[in-house]
């Protein structure tokens, strides 16, 4: 059991939900199975057993194993029963113990609904999840429940809060877009750069309005920075400007002074040209960052990490929106579990493999299974 005593060290603190007389089989020994069976492409509890039983010769190099594999009922209701923020806490803390933040890393935060776990039987809604995803690592540091989509800015600061952000940058869609998560930021000893959209009163009409005044005047006594990128691609070509300008030249931004460390606004302009047809969109942000457009304009894109490198990946490759695991807590607790086993396989998956060819390999090599488990 040595070579996984990372995995069992951050989740054996696990309290077992289960009757004392109920227990059968190791709280742990669950977990494990369950973890490795997602990181073979397995997506649900019959799948679990159909691993262990398939698996049960490997598996006992680390597992006990008292009473044999456990069966998919079993698997079920450990994991409808399992406390969904004690786990999350060990994924949080095992995430960290993975990423190593570099100074001005860009940590995305953003909301996702997980389409099918909705139960039309009891009322209950899809579950909504507020996620945290480390740019530089490709790491899945958290995730939090929300109570419907619309309650997101009451769980980013939860989310936010259990999170080391010290000299990174933070970023946010415009739900999150609030006074007070910028304040916590700056607190917590980070940057942010948020996206503006309507829900900021007239904030984004007015940080609109500048930007073309100024575009229109070719930015004539208006101190600016700029940055530009260009990239072709199979018939494709994207060129993306963004126009940055700091405190001296925002004086006029209305109630600026309520935005916790505002330092300056941005706009930033996509330009896509596929074969004969072009398309434009302008996105508007306001940020902490000083001194730079181009680490301004970094961070904005990256925050689509999360969208293309967590939640495409999870949908597409892992089937998140396809499961209809339903009961109580499982639908967060499977969250939880495709959240581990992405992070594993992309800590231990060569460099030019992608994540479906990892998980491909790991079904059929006992050996890449097991070097993924023991990559943090």
């Amino acid at each position: 059991m040595a070579e996984t005593t990372d995995f069992f060290a951050h989740f054996s603190i696990i309290p077992d939900p289960r009757m004392e007389r109920t227990k059968k089989h190791r709280l742990i020994d669950i977990l494990f199975i369950g973890v490795c069976t997602i990181i073979c492409g397995g997506e649900s509890f019959t799948d679990m057993q159909d691993f262990g039983e398939a698996k049960e010769e490997w598996l006992r190099k680390f597992l006990e194993l008292p009473h044999g594999i456990p069966s998919h009922d079993t698997f079920g209701r450990v994991f409808s029963l399992l406390d969904p923020t004690l786990f999350g806490e060990c994924l949080l803390r095992w995430s960290a113990a993975l990423h190593e933040a570099t100074k001005g890393e860009v940590i995305a935060l953003d909301g996702k609904t997980l389409r099918h776990s909705f139960d039309a039987a009891t009322g209950r809604a899809a579950l909504h999840l507020v996620s945290a995803w480390a740019s530089e690592n490709g790491i899945a540091l958290g995730q939090l429940k929300v109570e419907g989509k619309s309650n997101e800015i009451t769980a980013l600061p939860e989310l936010l809060k259990l999170l080391d952000v010290k000299g990174c940058v933070v970023t946010m869609d415009a739900m999150g877009c609030q006074k007070d998560l910028a304040k916590q930021v700056i607190e917590q000893g980070g940057d942010y750069v948020f996206c503006l959209k309507g829900n900021q009163g007239s904030l984004h009409e007015e940080t609109e309005y500048f930007f073309e005044e100024a575009k229109k005047m070719d930015f004539a006594n208006v101190p600016y920075r700029y940055h530009q990128t260009v990239e072709k691609d199979h018939g494709r070509i994207e060129t993306r400007r963004c126009w940055m300008v700091e405190e001296t030249a925002i004086q006029w931004l209305d109630k600026q002074d309520q935005w916790p460390g505002l330092a300056s606004i941005a706009a930033i302009e996509a330009q896509r040209r596929i074969g004969k047809k072009t398309t434009k969109e302008t996105r508007y942000f306001i940020s902490s960052l000083t001194g730079s457009a181009t680490q301004l304009a970094e961070a904005a894109r990256k925050h689509w990490g999360i969208e293309n490198s967590l939640f495409w990946v999870l949908d597409v490759t892992m089937n998140e929106d396809g499961s209809r695991i339903r009961k109580d807590h499982a639908p967060e607790n499977m969250a939880l579990l495709r959240r581990l086993a992405l992070n594993l396989i992309k800590k231990a998956k060569p460099a030019k493999k992608s994540v479906r060819g990892s998980i491909k390999r790991a079904g059929w090599d006992n050996s890449f299974l097991q070097a993924i488990l023991v990559a943090g």
